[in-house]
């Protein structure tokens, strides 16, 4: 479960080990490989060093893989206790989709530049905190009147 917060409180002084896990729901396609960089985090307060990068465990993922209750673990960091404002995946470029047998390249509108963002709002708890991040496949992917497809990413969390 999430709890979400909108309270503008300053850091406490302690520290949240926070675990970033990703799953998704089932889509229509052999594999969608998104080749994922790193993650990273925003807070609430702007003052708070701005974007802090966490531990990723960079590779591509098969998000197919990760469906019917399974998840892995994306990345992980020590943060201060505070209100997570945004999640950023960066990712690189190696993504694609293989349907019937093919494997097409999997673009994603600029993706690679600003990365995926996901807005949260919630207030790390105590000092181990996990967010699940569904990546939909599913609503993500659209393929073009060519023939290419397009990753336009819905991210929830869970």
């Amino acid at each position: 479960f999430v709890a979400c917060s909108k309270e503008g409180q300053s850091g406490s002084g302690e520290n949240t080990t926070l675990k970033i896990r990703l799953t998704d729901n089932p889509v229509n396609a052999e594999e969608v490989n998104v080749d994922i960089q790193q993650v990273r985090i925003k807070f609430q307060e702007d003052s708070i060093n701005g974007w802090v990068n966490l531990d990723t465990h960079t590779g591509i993922y098969d998000l197919l893989g990760l469906q019917n209750g399974v998840d892995t673990l994306l990345a992980v960091g020590v943060l201060p206790t505070n209100t997570v404002k945004e999640i950023r995946f960066v990712l690189g470029a190696d993504n694609s989709i293989k349907v019937g047998g093919v494997v097409y390249p999997l673009t994603i509108p600029s993706g690679s530049e600003s990365g995926l963002k996901i807005k949260v709002d919630k207030r790390l708890n105590g000092t181990l905190d996990s967010l699940l991040i569904d990546f939909d496949a599913a609503l993500s992917i659209h393929q073009t009147g060519a023939g290419d497809y397009k990753l336009k990413p819905v991210l929830k969390i869970k």
